[in-house]
Parts: structure tokens; sequence; C-alpha cells
């Protein structure tokens, strides 16, 4: 889910002639000139990308341009506003009964499968009961509170929960793709069923032709429930990295580029009068956890003293280019103003309370290592920073860039004693501070095992609604602060790269969402 890594060729490539951008499939060359400076057409929106589709079933894929493909196919109960508060989509609306023991959503009623059939409440049923059952994905993580889901008409649905959680609705509105049960009830297992061939769909797009490595064409919906989209066809391009993708925008060959931008690209692009940048905020962070369970990393005061060992305004503006803000070292991060503290505040880079704090712990010369995925561009940059920072405290840290599957092994063994990382999507604090930091949570990757700070994310989870939750996060996210169970480095500023000769994205927080959403790109349409 990182972004790629740029070649270190990329100020060369840039100026270099446009003619070693890859041109469309089926046709010859790059773009003439007079094509270069043509208007944007609703006839087509051509966005590049850096991986093909490898699974077409929306309740399985996860990879970025999975995402992107059968997001335009498959409707959301809900989808997010900037603040990454949930909005309408398949859902009209939503609430809990007031004992918290159930929920209810009603569905829009003038949606349709693309042959001909009603999108209904037995769809998003079949849905959740599937995930419930083969308990595959994400989505099934976050609805561990479901006893039944049931359709009472057509357009709604009641869910039966064993316990009050207000994180529910948010968490199935949001995460689970609704699919047709006529379609995917015939495969013996959904989790298994591939669904790579003759697609029945019920987004604002259909899929109409695949050449893998190279496009995936995607054709309007005209009749689709909540609004026909401006254009007419929009293209994924498949290019094999982010330089071919910039020379193929700056030739004309595409209007948009789907994956995030490395921050040194888009500090290259920023001034380009061709060329426009949305800023998208993350949905996670980027953070370093201290394994709990390993000597002396128990003791809060060598956490503390590691947490003042970071320059983090350092990290920000050399590593990210700026494109990054403070969290205040809290795990309840700006993007989501709902839940943010602003009493938090964030470590200072302070060598000699370091020194302080381990001295009064017993510590000296203390030696640990810190594991890494060597191919994410942006970890890659700051973690010499944070060993080279340490060492002014009198710290020794060893970096472990390793590959991405064995960092994977490591992390999940718990296998470590600095783990440096990023949280990809962490949008509804209750039940994401329930999987990292409740006792047994399953990203509890620092292994914290805290009673009160357990009760306090059982008590959010239990709040139907975020005025309720608020208070008893924000308590939890101090103690996850004080004790240094994770700490945050920045709130990392995406950059989406488009053509200026487009206009009318609605950008969504995380770079999954951007502006490569169903509602962005349903009305997208050319500038003027």
């Amino acid at each position: 889910m990182r972004r790629v890594t740029l070649a270190a060729a990329l100020a060369a490539a840039l100026t270099g002639i446009a003619a070693c951008a890859p041109s469309v499939p089926g046709q010859s060359g790059s773009p003439s000139s007079a094509e270069q400076g043509a208007p944007a057409s609703a006839d087509r929106l051509t966005i590049g990308t850096t991986a093909d589709v490898v699974n077409y079933n929306p309740l399985v894929g996860n990879s970025r341009t999975d995402s992107w493909v059968t997001s335009l196919m498959y409707p959301h109960l809900m989808q997010m506003d900037e603040a990454g508060k949930r909005t309408p989509y398949l859902a009209t609306e939503w609430s809990y009964a007031e004992d918290g023991k159930s929920a209810t959503v009603k569905l829009r009623d003038d949606m349709k499968w693309s042959d001909g059939k009603p999108v209904s409440a037995d769809d998003v049923v079949f849905a959740v009961t599937a995930v419930q059952k083969e308990k595959f994905g994400v989505v099934a993580g976050l609805i561990t509170a479901l006893d039944e889901a049931e359709a009472v008409s057509p357009t709604e649905v009641r869910f039966k929960l064993s316990r009050p959680d207000g994180t529910f609705l948010d968490n199935v509105g949001f995460w689970l793709p609704i699919v047709p049960k006529h379609v995917f009830e015939k495969a013996p297992s959904v989790q298994k069923f591939a669904n790579d061939k003759d697609w029945v769909s019920a987004g604002p797009y259909k899929l109409t032709k695949v050449e893998r490595g190279q496009r995936y064409i995607m054709d309007r919906v005209d009749d689709f429930g909540p609004g026909q989209p401006t254009v007419k066809q929009v293209v994924f391009r498949v290019f094999p990295d982010v330089n071919t993708e910039v020379l193929a925008l700056r030739n004309g060959e595409i209007d948009m580029i789907g994956n995030v931008l490395p921050p040194a690209t888009a500090a290259e692009l920023k001034n380009d009068a061709q060329i426009k940048l949305q800023e998208i905020p993350s949905l996670g962070w980027a953070h370093l956890q201290y394994n709990t369970k390993r000597k002396p990393l128990d003791d809060v005061r060598v956490r503390q003293a590691l947490a003042h060992a970071v320059d983090y305004e350092a990290i920000r503006n050399i590593a990210l280019k700026g494109f990054a803000k403070s969290s205040n070292s809290s795990v309840l991060t700006p993007t989501l103003p709902d839940y943010a503290d602003p009493s938090s505040k964030e470590y200072a880079f302070d060598p000699e309370q370091s020194k302080k704090l381990l001295a009064e712990a017993g510590q000296t010369n203390l030696k640990l290592g810190m594991i890494y995925d060597q191919a994410d561009p942006n970890i890659a940059r700051w973690a010499p920073m944070v060993r080279d920072a340490a060492k002014k405290a009198g710290i020794t840290i060893e970096l472990q860039g390793l590959e991405r599957n064995t960092y994977l092994d490591k992390t999940t063994k718990r296998d470590f004693d600095i783990y440096a990382g990023s949280w990809a999507v962490m949008d509804n604090p209750p039940a994401n501070l329930g999987l990292a930091f409740k006792s047994g949570g399953f990203i509890n990757y620092a292994q914290v095992a805290d009673p009160k700070l357990d009760d306090l994310i059982d008590k959010a989870q239990r709040a139907l609604t975020v005025e309720e939750a608020r208070t008893p996060i924000q308590e939890a996210a101090r103690i996850i602060h004080d004790q240094v169970y994770d700490n945050v480095l920045y709130v990392e500023t995406f950059n989406i790269a488009y053509s200026a000769k487009w206009t009318g994205f609605k950008p969504m927080p995380s770079e999954l969402l951007s502006i490569l959403n169903p509602l962005s790109l349903a009305s997208a349409k050319p500038a003027g």
C-alpha cells in the first residue's frame, strides 16, 4: 500500500525526451503537439497506475488498483467526506436502537445491478453474512458484535448485535462492498470466488475490457441511481513506475496519476502550470513502536527517553519535504477533528532529557534494533535520521531494513525491539485503538496490556455517538501518549497529480480514496 520508489535519475528523466513514455496500447508513438494542447474531452479520463488488478472480488481484493476498479463497480452503504464523516450512498439513513443491541439501515430504491435486478437488502445481508461466516478480510475483524443480519424489507436491513457497539455501523457502512447475492451465492466459497469475468455490477462505471499489464476500460452507467457521471469512459493504464507515469502525464497521454506521488516528485511538480496537485490528508500515521514485553522497553522511562531522542521536525521537513503534519504525538490525528485532542503535545527532541530518563531507569549504553520495510521510500529516508538523532542521546540503534515479507513476519510475531512503520487507514478511533492497543488486539504489535486502557476503549466502543465516545477515547489516547505505547511521528499529506485540463474532483482522506473515489470520478469534468 506504500508508494513506489523513485529511481535516482528522476530529475534527469523529467527533462528527457517525451518519446520515452509508453503509448496507449493500440496506438503508436506519443501524442502530437496539437493533441497535447487540445482541451480535455468528456469522452475519456485516463488514469495511470503501477499495478494490475490482482482480485476482482471486492470482498477480498485489497491492492490499490483492485480497490479503485471494484469501488466503481460495487457500492458501499456509505462514503466519506473530507473530515472522515460517513455520508449516504447506498444507505440513505442509519441508526441504533436505544439499548444499542440492534442497528437499522435504510437503502435507496433506485440502484440496479447491470443485469437489471434491483440492489436490495438481501444483497447487503448476503455480503455481511458471508464475511461473518467465512471470517475473511478487514470487515471480519470489525463486525465481531454482529449476531445476525436480516432483510426487513427490500430497502431495510436490521443488524442484531451481541453487545452495544457504536463503531459497527461506521465500520460495516464504509468497509463492506455490497455484491449481488444472485451471482456470488453460486460459488461454494465467497472468499474463493474469482469474479474474473461476466461482471454483474452496480456502480457509476462497469468494467468492459481488460488488457492485463496494459489497461482496464470502464464505461459509464447511464441510469446510475445517484447520478449519471459526466465522463463516458474511465481507463486505468498500467505503467512500470512513477517515472513513466510522470512523463505520460506531462505528455498528455494520461489525465491523472492514481498512486500517491513520493514527496520528492510532488516537490518537483509543484510549480508545473500544466499539472495540479491535490493534497489529501492521510487517515493513518507513521510511527515507532517499542516492544513492551522486552526489557528494558517494559520501562516507561526508557520508552519516553526514546521518544525524546527523535527529531520529528527534521523528519517531516527533510524526509517528507514538508508534506507531513504533526499529530502532537497523539494517535488521534488532525484528520479526524471530531476526536482530535488539542491538549496533546508532541514529545520534544531533547537528547539531554533522554539521558536523564535513561539514568533514572539505570540504563547505560542502550543498544536496540529497529526493523523497517526497506522498500518503503519514506521510511528508508527517515530511518537513518532516527538512528543518528538517537546517538546524541547515547542510544545505539541498529537499523534492520528487511524485505517486505520478512518485515511482516517479524511484525506479526512481535520479533523486534523497535518497529518502524505506518498505518494506512485508521478511520474510527474507538474501533482502531481496540485493534492496535487493547490486550490481545489483532495489530497490537507493541504488546500493550493495560487494564485501564482496555476499559476506556471498551467504553468508547459501547458509546452510540461520537459525543459519548470522545471523552473516553481521548483519555485512552493520553495514556497511549504518556506511556509511549505508540510514538507518532507525523501524518502524511499525500499528493495526487492530474492535468490542469480537468476539474470537479471530490477529495476524500486516505491514499485509497483520494480523488479516485466513486463520487469524485463520477463528478469529474473537463475544465472550462
